[in-house]
Order: C-alpha cells, then sequence, then structure tokens
C-alpha cells in the first residue's frame, strides 16, 4: 500500500488573523475541531521555482521520486539541511498535521491551527535512501523538548516525520528507537517526535520558500542534540 501525499496550494490573499484574540492561550497544547480556525477552500498557486535548483515546488514530480515530510521546529533552517543533501530533488516548507485548511502563516503562529512547520522533501530513492534523510532529521534538531526547538515555542514548532509509504513508516520507527538508545547513552530524555501517515501538505507563503537562501544571514534555530546517529 502507498500513501500518496498531495500538497495543496495555500492562499494567503484572504485577511491573516494577526490580532491577539484570536492566540491561544497555551500555544503547547494543540486546539480541539472545534476551537481551531476555520481557514479556506480557495488554494493559491505556488509560481515559483526552488531558488537554489529550479526544480518546481508542485506536482508532478519525476517517475520513481518519493516524499516525506520533515518537522524540525523553524523550517528555514530544516529545508536547507535537505536541499543540501545528495539526491534530494526538491524541497519546500508548508505546514501540516493540523486541522484549518489552508492556513496563513500567521494564523500557524497563533497556535490555533493544530499545524507543524514542515518541510516537504522529494527524493530519488536511487541516489538517497531514506535511512539517510532520517539520519539528517534526528542530528539536524533535538527531538526530545516537545511542542519546542530551542528558542522556538508553540504547537508548530513540535518534531514530526510524516511518512507516505510503509518502508518509510518501518525506517522512521526504527531510526527513533536507534537514536533513543544513542540519546539515552548521552544523558538525554526521551524522544517526542511524532510518527504519522503524511496528512494534507499545504505550501508556506512564497517568501518562506527557500528562506535562507533568499536572505543568508537569516535566522536559522536550528541545533541538534550534539549526539550522532551512528557512535
Amino acid at each position: 500500500m502507498r500513501y500518496d501525499l498531495q500538497p495543496v496550494p495555500l492562499n494567503a490573499s484572504l485577511k491573516q488573523v494577526t490580532s491577539p484574540m484570536f492566540s491561544r492561550p497555551d500555544k503547547f497544547m494543540l486546539p480541539t475541531p472545534d476551537t481551531a480556525l476555520p481557514g479556506r477552500d480557495t488554494p493559491m498557486p505556488v509560481t515559483e521555482p526552488h531558488v537554489v535548483n529550479g526544480h518546481s515546488l508542485i506536482p508532478p514530480f519525476p517517475e520513481g521520486s518519493e516524499q516525506i515530510l520533515f518537522g524540525m521546529g523553524c523550517f528555514w533552517g530544516a529545508e536547507k539541511r535537505f536541499w543540501e543533501t545528495d539526491g534530494v530533488i526538491v524541497t519546500a516548507v508548508g505546514y501540516a498535521a493540523g486541522i484549518t485548511p489552508n492556513p496563513t502563516y500567521h494564523e500557524v503562529c497563533t497556535g490555533m491551527t493544530g499545524h507543524n512547520e514542515v518541510v516537504l522533501v522529494v527524493f530519488d530513492p536511487e541516489q538517497v535512501s531514506v535511512d539517510v534523510l532520517l539520519e539528517v532529521f534526528w542530528e539536524s534538531h533535538d527531538p526530545t523538548q516537545g511542542m519546542r526547538q530551542g528558542n522556538d515555542r508553540g504547537t508548530q514548532y513540535r518534531s514530526g516525520i510524516y511518512v507516505t509509504t510503509p518502508t518509510q513508516h518501518e525506517a522512521a520507527t526504527s531510526s527513533r528507537d536507534h537514536f533513543q538508545a544513542r540519546l539515552h547513552e548521552s544523558g538525554h530524555g526521551d524522544i517526542t517526535t511524532e510518527i504519522l501517515d503524511a496528512p494534507p501538505f499545504y505550501y508556506a507563503e512564497q517568501y518562506h520558500q527557500q528562506y535562507l537562501a533568499r536572505n543568508p544571514a537569516g535566522y536559522c534555530g536550528l541545533g541538534g542534540p550534539g549526539v550522532s546517529f551512528h557512535p
């Protein structure tokens, strides 16, 4: 069985919710369907190609390629980790694993959409295995911090792996168990990473795409636990 990941472009043309009255009092708690922001139905096309490699950010992707989503805190730095990885065809940032359809960045920041900031990674399994991508994931952020990553705090910064095939799911859980042992050996706590079948992916606004290529001195906020995946 294959889980098809269908990225859904974002509509940023409607008014963004920025008022404090819409902010969740406790941004470490996920909203419920009854309390989440309503979002919108109309998607916005993603028109620009990848700033670094010129590839299209939207399907159809090359035949034989696979897709996986990673949540690692602020998606700016996370995306750069993967576009620099050999065998990755294209990357894009967006929102997933929440409730609100087609959310805006400002809505996600309220904590009232339930979404995580994620990176869509499209890769050629003939050139790079999902195991290698998972090693990049584990080593590039601290997966023990719950609803935050460093100074970035809130449900949108949680650690997550969102898979599109059963093989990816098996690899993700196996790598988690391996890295958990490595972390315990180094005195770290328990992994809080969620591993789920890939939910709908909503593209972030264009200015977020490949942000650190557009703004080389921009904020990254990404830092690993200082533990290597392999001894």
